[in-house]
């Protein structure tokens, strides 16, 4: 297998080397509070058989990855959800239960075996929470020194976690947004990698992995699958995996893809409904996929128009409820952006065939933002002190 980048605008192939991240020349026409310009992917090129493993299909040898047991993540057959909602072919992909509990360590596994290949040992990132916990987590199973710089909103499990991995962690007074640009002022002042999501090609790649298990553990490509979107990065990496699978001659179609936004932070629905993207400040529940500027916008977009997939929003309120919903019917207690998915699918259910292959992917534990889950339940306020108490 041969791998290349290759610009998803003006479709340049280049080497891949750790000094390029973005099209030199796309890059030209970038714009101020716009999603990046130039966003590079990895084409590969070559042949595979149904026996491939994922790591056979990423642009880094294998003796490069640290030893942590990324992906090969669960897909849940929800029982009582099925006979709940009527869809007897649903089925949840519980990235939950990587290593630091966060879908993000598919991205984080690559960018670290990437930066080892090359000799880099200092990585820096901003991130809402997850991608920097991830980071740190990886660099501390390869030994790499990390450096985060998350928003002042950053839920404290995140903060906490990313601290015990033993990153260097700078809180910003500001957005994501504010800590992205901050971020990459620093790795260019210091050098080192930049993990950022889009910027670092390799972040797209590795996430594509959760499309190649989806098929081997399906057996097939789902007809509807439903991602939570913040940055674009993860939807674009779940149709990455999906075209490689169809470039290599595995599948014949693409499925459709449903991109699902929290409506007080929706600048991906906004462009898709209205072809422009605006800097509008946001907030929401969901705080991972909190973005006023989808830094991987422009691709994204292309995408889901290319293959007619779709951008949906949910509410804050209809967030909390399915995520409180799914802990109670299945046991799997995911946080606000993974319930954004699954509030997703359940707002689309009228529309959708009962007996199609759905798969929801759900992206993180749920204790990693706790107080965001307590929105959801009612905590016990009495204290008792015996059984007669109750009875």
């Amino acid at each position: 297998m041969e791998f290349h980048y290759c610009c998803s605008i003006c479709n340049k192939i280049f080497d891949i080397v750790p000094e390029l991240t973005l099209c030199p020349d796309c890059l030209k026409s970038q714009q101020p509070d716009q999603p990046l310009s130039g966003v590079l992917e990895v084409k590969l090129s070559g042949s595979s058989d149904e026996n491939f493993t994922s790591l056979d299909l990423l642009p880094v040898e294998q003796k490069y990855f640290p030893p942590s047991p990324v992906g090969n993540t669960p897909l849940w057959e929800p029982a009582n959800l099925r006979q709940k909602t009527g869809f007897k072919n649903l089925f949840i992909k519980d990235d939950g239960s990587n290593p630091t509990s966060s879908f993000k360590d598919r991205a984080s596994f690559l960018v670290s075996a990437f930066a080892k290949k090359f000799n880099i040992n200092d990585i820096a990132l901003a991130s809402t929470g997850n991608a920097g916990s991830s980071m740190a987590g990886i660099g501390a199973a390869a030994g790499q020194t990390i450096t985060l710089f998350l928003p002042k909103t950053a839920p404290e499990a995140k903060l906490v976690q990313a601290l015990q991995y033993g990153a260097q962690v700078f809180r910003v007074d500001g957005t994501y947004d504010m800590a992205y640009d901050i971020s990459l002022a620093y790795s260019q002042k210091k050098g080192g990698m930049s993990r950022n999501t889009a910027y670092n090609p390799m972040t797209i790649e590795g996430k594509k992995t959760v499309s190649l298990e989806v098929f081997k553990q399906l057996g097939k490509v789902p007809d509807t699958l439903f991602v939570s979107i913040g940055d674009g990065c993860i939807l674009s990496g779940v149709y990455k995996g999906f075209r490689d699978l169809k470039q290599l001659g595995l599948i014949e179609k693409m499925p459709k893809i449903v991109g699902v936004q929290a409506k007080t932070s929706d600048a991906l629905f906004r462009a898709y409904t209205t072809g422009k993207f605006e800097n509008i400040p946001t907030a929401t529940v969901a705080d991972s996929i909190c973005v006023d500027v989808p830094r991987n916008g422009i691709h994204a977009l292309a995408q889901i128009k290319e293959y007619e997939g779709e951008v949906m929003t949910v509410s804050d309120d209809e967030i909390i409820q399915a995520q409180a919903n799914l802990s109670s019917t299945t046991g799997l207690f995911t946080e606000p952006a993974g319930a954004a998915a699954f509030a997703g699918f359940l707002k689309s259910a009228p529309g959708l065939d009962p007996e199609a292959f759905i798969v929801v992917l759900t992206t993180g534990n749920g204790l990693k933002d706790i107080a965001s889950a307590s929105l959801g339940i009612c905590l016990p306020e009495t204290l008792i002190s015996s059984v007669d108490d109750i009875l």
